[in-house]
């Protein structure tokens, strides 16, 4: 390890290993027991993948996460991105100049949804921030989904051939969070259900009537849901960041929290030896998803040769 960077955002740290291969590793740390960091978990209101972020006290963040102007990202996990983004692109063009042009980047559980924002952003600043003949890959274990469908296609296709991984204990819960709910406002354009009035011109009365109102009566419901997890988990979750982070102003986000999970899946399925040591016994609710047990899986399905 040559470099512990300071901590940022809402207790935001990461390590920079160098390895004699000429390979850098920017392993970015997880949720801690801090208040900050658990916050910026919950703190998931979605914004634009592309857009300026105002950290407060007159820092802005130009980013660029996604080509696709319909692709959101987790609020929380970008302001963590964000807050040691500056310094990463700085310790990367300083190997550079000591002759490393190949990175990892690595984390887990929150760790490892910033690792694939922070994979996205570098991606993005290959010629302009970081030299563009530099080879990243990224492996995120436990991670959580940091953004909706159309940014989880744009990583799935910028990391294609082997260079974006997520290692998932299927006993283990954080994988699924945020929670996601899909309207037809984040269905792609020619989606039969997204132009449904158009569709259904064509029905025959009451057929015709009883399809808009079983279609709209669904989405009136998922709106109502997604307005309500906004509320909280971005509205008045942001007023409590707001006094934490000093400067920082209101956001703006989308109507929308459709989460997806990105990178190519290595899932790691218990079985009965497994339960046997991590049994589900309701001491704790992280069993599955500490260090540990994910070891264990990765040595039963990858063991070291």
């Amino acid at each position: 390890m040559t470099y512990r960077s300071p901590v940022t955002g809402l207790d935001n740290r990461w390590d920079l290993w160098v390895g004699k291969d000429s390979v850098a590793v920017i392993s970015v740390r997880g949720t801690t027991r801090s208040q900050e960091s658990w916050l910026e978990n919950l703190y998931a209101g979605m914004i634009p993948a592309q857009g300026t972020l105002n950290m407060g006290n007159g820092k802005l963040f130009p980013y660029k996460l996604a080509a696709d102007s319909g692709a959101y990202v987790h609020i929380g996990w970008t302001i963590g991105m964000a807050s040691m983004a500056p310094d990463i692109v700085e310790k990367i063009n300083l190997q550079y100049k000591n002759g490393i042009h190949d990175f990892i980047i690595m984390g887990h559980s929150q760790g490892g949804a910033i690792a694939f924002l922070l994979f996205s952003y570098l991606h993005y600043q290959m010629g302009s921030g970081i030299p563009s003949d530099i080879r990243i890959k990224v492996y995120g274990s436990a991670a959580p989904k940091p953004g909706n469908m159309k940014f989880a296609y744009d990583f799935d296709f910028i990391s294609r051939e082997g260079w974006a991984y997520r290692f998932i204990n299927a006993a283990d819960w954080v994988p699924e969070c945020p929670f996601t709910v899909q309207t037809l406002n984040d269905l792609n354009p020619g989606n039969p259900f997204s132009d449904f009035d158009q569709r259904v011109k064509g029905l025959k009365f009451p057929t015709r009537m009883v399809a808009r109102h079983v279609i709209r009566k669904m989405n009136r419901s998922a709106k109502r849901a997604e307005k309500r997890f906004r509320k909280y988990l971005a509205h008045k979750t942001g007023k409590i960041i707001n006094k934490k982070i000093p400067g920082m102003p209101k956001q703006k986000y989308v109507h929308s929290m459709a989460y997806f999970p990105c990178g190519c899946p290595i899932v790691l399925q218990p079985d009965e030896n497994y339960f046997a040591l991590y049994p589900d016994n309701g001491i704790s609710i992280f069993t599955h998803h500490y260090f540990g047990p994910y070891y264990y899986l990765l040595n039963t399905y990858y063991p070291v040769k």
